[in-house]
């Protein structure tokens, strides 16, 4: 499991950053929904996990299992995008402008959502026999989920959507961080240890992901749940992006970027 030196992972940070606003929005928005795609499976699986056992803590643990095939496979999610992109402004890049990391995470959320909507057509259709019965126990357990981070949320007025914002925060200062793991190893084994351990920690706090949630709060919709497009727009995913964003660039891109890429002048001891 060869590990990379902070110095030379972060420039990889910001050379993927480069990649990514240079790409084509074809590949832009392929790669974006089939890692949304891939996230929303890996959510359904380990509910399905958590209801079958009753023990969360296993669904966490398996969870990160969609995270590490799709970033093996080079997809993108918001969350990555959020940390990476506006590395490569910073460090003046050619053709690197916010107005092409607007762009790279407008695709990424548009293909993200696409794609985690996709599992949660099919997941419902499972989950109900093509809409013929009642959803089964994993069905209505996605359902309470969606009532809970959402109307749960807004019982609380703005301490509610704090603790919304803030989870966010939080949820991508860990995915980001398994996002830069993956590139601490140069092995697949290092890559995917690297990345499972942060993602777990998220998934069992129950810290909120926007593409998770892409994938969770449209199932409750289809299945059920009380409550209503409005309230999931307003209480989860725009507050979850916003919190997403400030947590992945701060906490991890832009510490990184400073103190292992663009380093203060060292001290001089007389």
């Amino acid at each position: 499991m060869a590990y990379l030196a902070p110095a030379e992972f972060v420039t990889k940070m910001v050379d993927a950053g480069e990649s990514k606003l240079l790409m084509s929005t074809r590949d832009t928005l392929i790669r974006s929904y089939m890692a949304g795609a891939i996230l929303a499976l890996a959510a359904a699986f380990a509910v399905s996990i958590t209801v079958n056992t009753g023990n969360a803590l296993v669904g966490a643990m398996l969870f990160p299992v969609g995270f590490i095939m799709l970033y093996l496979m080079g997809f993108d999610l918001l969350t990555g995008v959020f940390t990476l992109a506006p590395l490569a402004v910073l460090d003046k890049r050619p053709g690197a402008t916010w107005k092409g990391v607007l762009r790279n995470w407008g695709l990424v959320f548009c293909g993200n959502f696409a794609g985690a909507l996709t599992v949660a057509v099919f997941m419902a259709i499972i989950f109900t026999f093509g809409f013929s019965e009642a959803p089964n126990a994993i069905g209505e357990r996605l359902g309470h989920i969606g009532e809970g981070r959402t109307v749960g949320y807004s019982a609380h007025g703005a301490a509610g959507m704090l603790t919304l914002f803030i989870r966010g925060v939080m949820c991508n200062w860990m995915v980001s961080t398994g996002v830069v793991a993956a590139m601490m190893s140069t092995t697949v084994s290092g890559k995917a240890i690297g990345m499972w351990m942060p993602v777990m920690i998220f998934f069992y706090m129950g810290f909120e992901h926007s593409i998770v949630n892409m994938f969770l709060f449209p199932t409750g919709l289809m299945l059920g749940g009380k409550f209503t497009l409005m309230d999931y727009l307003i209480w989860n995913e725009i507050p979850t992006v916003l919190g997403n964003l400030v947590g992945g660039l701060t906490f991890v891109g832009l510490t990184l970027y400073a103190t292992h890429y663009k380093t203060a002048a060292k001290r001089v001891v007389r």
